[in-house]
């Protein structure tokens, strides 16, 4: 048995956010020790050399007494349910948080500027990226990162100056945050997502939901109640991708020719058009960016801009080529259900054709039942792939034509045959990508050098 001595933090976990916990602790000149359940966790060795002085324990924490620890400080890739840190449920530490907490709540302790963060099951890094150059048009001096780039706390080393700390926040980090404290937060939307970790929804919205504590401002989406704070806050804004109600943000007809524009109430701001983001989902995107940026003083001239020029994230609804007149688009960040339900909604009614899906990978134990009446509407046929193309075959089996194949490589020549001339072949696998890539960044990556390697074959 391994004992935490009285007084010492226990870090659990040797991720990215745990190096980046026990950079944080080591400036603070708090004493800690490291606990991971991995017998060789990866940069063990480089860590044991940068720390020579730190304690590492690697294996089970049933064989770690931490009853007398300071404060237990888990990564977010550590679930605080497991029995032995769940005992610690009813224990404070000195500073009267529990005495198990995440990165998150010690960047919240350490942080002097105003904190802007988002959640949601989708579109987080779109919002932080876009609300992070908006402040950075306006002249402010921005940090950007959390769960997208740097890890917080590494941001308080690397931008001691900043005014402003832009974070997207995961549901992981938000559940061991006591108190966040955001001048501005955001919960954009919620669908099924990470079921593996929190149990069910009501337990993956509890967790999203403590990105209100604490704050002084919410922007929550208006079509989707379950993102509104549980609790009473000084000030809650609403945006919706239909017609808005008084004061909410949305979109409406305006001008002599009808055009459709982002509208905060009556005042018009700027036509869709305009943007260089394509979609309603990137509407609703812009839309929270917006009420967010104005909440923290920036000038809507500014915020204007940045969205004619932002062109998206990689993996994300992301346009490839178009070859033979078929349009080939990228989401491979598209992990869920919702995710893909918001790229459908978003390409489909652009299209003088269809949509060839390509999905398949890790369900996460997903309902995929909501993707069959888009897929009725947009729909030319699925092609399915990795480990639950089976159980998304029978969902969607009476949407549309269905294939099944093996791999992402096999889909494509699959989908390269169906697709007619105004297609789209869409990659929005609505599932993890573990069973055949380390991350959905790779397999984004195989898509793009595919579409690549047939523009080659294509070309005299």
């Amino acid at each position: 048995m391994v004992k935490v001595p009285e007084g010492v933090t226990l870090v659990v976990g040797l991720g990215i956010s745990g190096r980046a916990i026990c950079r944080h602790l080591e400036r603070l000149g708090r004493p800690f020790m490291v606990a991971d359940t991995r017998d060789r966790p990866p940069g063990l060795d480089a860590f044991r050399a940068a720390h020579p002085g730190v304690e590492v324990h690697c294996g089970a924490l049933a064989d770690v007494d931490m009853r007398a620890a300071r404060e237990v400080v888990v990564s977010p890739g550590v679930d605080p349910r497991v029995a032995e840190l769940a005992a610690l449920d009813d224990c404070c530490s000195e500073s009267g948080d529990p005495l198990v907490v995440g990165e998150m709540a010690l960047f919240s302790r350490a942080c002097r500027a105003p904190i802007a963060a988002i959640t949601g099951s989708n579109a987080k890094s779109t919002v932080t990226t876009l609300l992070a150059e908006m402040a950075d048009a306006a002249g402010r001096k921005v940090a950007v990162g959390g769960n997208l780039g740097t890890a917080a706390l590494d941001l308080l080393a690397e931008q001691p100056h900043a005014e402003l700390y832009v974070l997207e926040v995961s549901s992981f980090q938000l559940e061991t945050t006591p108190c966040l404290g955001a001048t501005t937060a955001a919960f954009l939307n919620l669908s099924e997502d990470h079921l593996d970790r929190h149990g069910d929804m009501d337990g993956y919205r509890d967790a999203k939901q403590a990105i209100f504590r604490g704050a002084q401002h919410a922007v929550v989406n208006a079509e989707e109640p379950a993102t509104w704070p549980d609790r009473a806050l000084p000030s809650v804004e609403r945006f919706t991708t239909q017609h808005p109600a008084d004061g909410e943000w949305g979109i409406a007809k305006h001008g002599e020719g009808a055009d459709t524009w982002l509208v905060h109430g009556a005042t018009p701001l700027m036509p869709t058009a305009a943007m260089r983001l394509q979609g309603r989902h990137n509407q609703a995107n812009a839309l929270a960016a917006l009420a967010m940026g104005q909440h923290l003083g920036l000038p809507m001239p500014e915020m204007r801009r940045v969205l004619e020029r932002f062109i998206g994230l990689p993996h994300r609804c992301e346009w490839v080529a178009d070859v033979d007149d078929v349009r080939w688009i990228n989401d491979s960040k598209g992990t869920n259900v919702g995710a893909t339900l918001a790229a459908i909604a978003g390409i489909g009614p652009t299209l003088e054709g269809r949509l060839v899906l390509l999905a398949g990978g890790v369900g996460k134990g997903a309902d995929f039942s909501p993707l069959v009446a888009p897929l009725q509407q947009y729909g030319r046929e699925a092609i399915l792939f990795g480990q639950d193309a089976e159980r998304l075959a029978t969902s969607l089996r009476h949407g549309l034509p269905i294939r099944r194949v093996e791999n992402l490589c096999d889909a494509m020549q699959q989908a390269a045959e169906s697709a007619r001339p105004g297609d789209c072949v869409l990659l929005s696998p609505a599932c993890a990508s573990l069973d055949q890539f380390s991350d959905y960044q790779a397999r984004g990556e195989a898509f793009r050098k595919a579409v690549k390697q047939m523009i080659r074959k294509e070309a005299p």
